[in-house]
Parts: structure tokens; C-alpha cells; sequence
């Protein structure tokens, strides 16, 4: 068995499908638990029972409903355009699995002379491809809103427009410190593959830079982790951002004319761009998938994907906090916030950061 794995993962084409099918499977299955974990925890917060009807607390809940979506008969209204509606569902999905295909969720594991990494592609632009490829997350809702023929999904579409526009201004500008910290420590000869790869900012974060303080960065970046955060919770349209999908002012935003398995796409690339946002931000400021007990036989190389997952869910557990919490926004206040607020602070917070890293790298400027 292990020669054959050995083989198998020695080549590139068998390596990159067995890779592809298992991420597939893993954000499915983990797009299914995160709703039935989001019901329970706001049940469990606003007093109430949540589903504990189908499996043992609840848990077949959300398996049940995806077999009726599944089943549902697709109605499609009239008036829309068939082509672009029919692949705005399908333009949701995939920018959801390519991020994921480059966030490393555990150590690198060795089969015979075959090393096998954790991770779809380690890419030496990571950083920049997850800008991109989120970027594009925006067609899919424009191009939803805009052909349903209808004016609630065209209201939705174009608020989902000016959000993300707004608020990934602020998150590309919260990532520049971590690449300009990556780069000097990559300079110093702590690691040998560009700043911006996932695999290397997790092994930057792996030392000690001062004393008992572990070396992830958000110790020494707080304010980026944050603003990221705060830019990444409406980047998926999260409450207290959800202004594009406000069932109280436009039924459902952009996918109300959808039904069936192609509402259901919609809704598990919602699901599934809230884990990729708290894996982002576990890789790039929690020390990824670093923690004691990688060591262990047997067993050493599941502990990585066990700290990896347990980072990533107290973050999601986080967002469900702020979902049970928070109010929604008024369209106002969510601009003001975006463009009056953390693009500013995000500036502020560059600038003092490159004069502290110049500083400590040339030297006081009078010398």
C-alpha cells in the first residue's frame, strides 16, 4: 500500500487529482457541519432549542436539507437571461474551491521517498492569487442580481458591487505588512521560498522573535489581523454586513429567483468562503497549522490538521458570535465603515509599520 502511495503521489498528475478530490470532499463535508454548527450556537445563545430532530442533536439537519434542495424542482422565471443566470450559481462555487487549494492545512507528510504537502499548490504569489481569485467572487452575485429579471435580485447584486469593491480595498492593503515582515525575515535566511507563499509564512511563524512570545504574527500585527478580519466578514457577506441578501428589504438579495440545487450552490459557497476567510487568517497570523505534538508516532502527522481545524473553527465560532450579536447595518454606516474608516486606518497603520521596519533595518535617518 505505502508503495503504491508512494507512486502515486510521485506523480504529478495522480498527485493534483487525489488532491482535487479530497478537497472537494472536505469542504462539502465541512460546508454541512458549519451550518448545523451556526444553528446550534445561535440557538444556544438566543435561548432556543435549534435542530435536534433528524440524527443525534441535529446532526443528519443539514444533510436532510441538501437532499431536498437536491431533489427541489429548478424553477426559472421567464424573463431571465438563461445563459449568464444558469452560470452565476457555477461562478460562486469555483472561486470558493481554488482558494482552499492553496491554504495548507498540516505539516508535510512523508510516504516512502515521496513527500506529500498538505495543500492543493504552494504558490510563491499565494497571497496575491487569493486577492484575485476572491475578486472574483463578485461576478458571480452581479451577474445573478442582474439576470433574474427581477428588481430585488438587480438591488442585491448591485449593493454586493460597492461591498466587496469597498471592503477589499481594505483587506489587500491589511495584508501588506504581513509580506513586508515575510520579506525581511526571508532576507535574514529563515526560509527559502518567497514571502508570499502560505507554506513559508507558516514556517516564519514558527521560532520565537523575542523571548516566551511565539512568533505568529499577529502579536507583532495585530492591527492588520483585525482590519483583515473585519474586511473578510463583509467580504462574505456576513451579518452584520449582509446587505445584500436583507430578507427584511429585498426578500432574499441576489438568489431570490433561484431554487433548487442551484440556490443550494449559492449557499455552500457561503459557507465554504467563511471557512477559506478563517483558514486565510489562521495561516497568515495564528501560525497555520504550528502546535505541540507534531512529534507524536503514529499520529504526529494528523495533529497539524488538529491545531489547523481547532484555529479555524474558534474563529468561525467567532463570526457566529457576531451573527447572534450584532444588528445589520445600515447601507450608510456599512460605507462609511469600509471607506471612512478601515482604508484610512489601514494606511495609518502601513505607514507606521514600513517607518518602524526602516528604522530597524537602515538605522535612524539623522545617522
Amino acid at each position: 500500500m505505502t508503495d503504491l502511495l508512494e507512486k502515486l503521489f510521485t506523480t504529478p498528475l495522480w498527485s493534483g487529482l487525489i488532491k482535487a478530490v479530497v478537497a472537494f470532499a472536505l469542504l462539502m463535508l465541512t460546508a454541512l457541519i458549519l451550518v448545523w454548527f451556526e444553528r446550534r450556537v445561535v440557538a444556544f445563545m438566543q435561548n432556543r432549542i435549534g435542530p435536534n430532530r433528524a440524527g443525534p442533536f441535529g446532526v443528519l439537519q443539514t444533510l436532510a436539507d441538501g437532499l431536498k434542495l437536491l431533489f427541489k424542482e429548478g424553477i426559472r422565471p421567464r424573463k431571465v437571461e438563461v445563459g449568464l443566470y444558469l452560470a452565476a450559481p457555477v461562478a460562486a462555487m469555483i472561486p470558493a474551491f481554488l482558494i482552499f487549494m492553496v491554504i495548507p492545512i498540516g505539516a508535510p507528510v512523508h510516504i516512502g521517498e515521496a513527500t506529500v504537502t498538505l495543500q492543493g499548490a504552494d504558490l510563491n504569489v499565494a497571497v496575491l492569487f487569493i486577492l484575485a481569485i476572491s475578486s472574483l467572487a463578485v461576478y458571480a452575485v452581479v451577474l445573478a442580481g442582474w439576470s433574474s429579471g427581477s428588481k430585488y435580485p438587480l438591488l442585491g447584486g448591485v449593493r454586493a458591487t460597492a461591498q466587496m469593491i469597498s471592503y477589499e480595498a481594505a483587506m489587500g492593503l491589511a495584508l501588506v505588512p504581513v509580506v513586508v515582515l515575510a520579506s525581511a525575515l526571508v532576507a535574514d535566511g529563515d526560509a527559502g521560498l518567497g514571502a508570499m507563499s502560505f507554506a513559508t509564512l507558516v514556517d516564519l511563524q514558527s521560532g520565537s522573535f523575542r523571548g516566551p512570545i511565539p512568533g505568529w504574527f499577529v502579536f507583532w500585527l495585530l492591527p492588520s489581523f483585525l482590519i483583515f478580519f473585519t474586511a473578510a466578514v463583509a467580504e462574505t457577506n456576513r451579518a452584520p454586513f449582509d446587505l445584500v441578501e436583507a430578507e427584511s428589504e429585498i426578500v432574499g438579495g441576489y438568489h431570490t429567483e433561484y431554487s433548487g440545487f442551484r440556490f443550494a450552490m449559492f449557499f455552500l459557497a457561503e459557507y465554504i468562503n467563511m471557512f477559506n476567510v478563517c483558514a486565510i487568517a489562521v495561516t497568515l497570523f495564528l501560525g497555520g497549522w504550528l502546535g505541540p505534538g507534531a512529534d507524536l508516532p503514529y499520529i504526529g502527522w494528523l495533529v497539524p490538521v488538529f491545531w489547523f481545524l481547532v484555529k479555524t473553527y474558534a474563529l468561525l465560532f467567532l463570526l457566529v458570535w457576531i451573527r447572534a450579536t450584532l444588528p445589520r447595518f445600515r447601507y450608510d454606516q456599512l460605507m462609511s465603515l469600509g471607506w471612512k474608516r478601515l482604508i484610512p486606518l489601514s494606511l495609518v497603520w502601513l505607514v507606521l509599520f514600513a517607518v518602524v521596519r526602516a528604522w530597524q533595518s537602515f538605522g535612524a535617518p539623522w545617522r
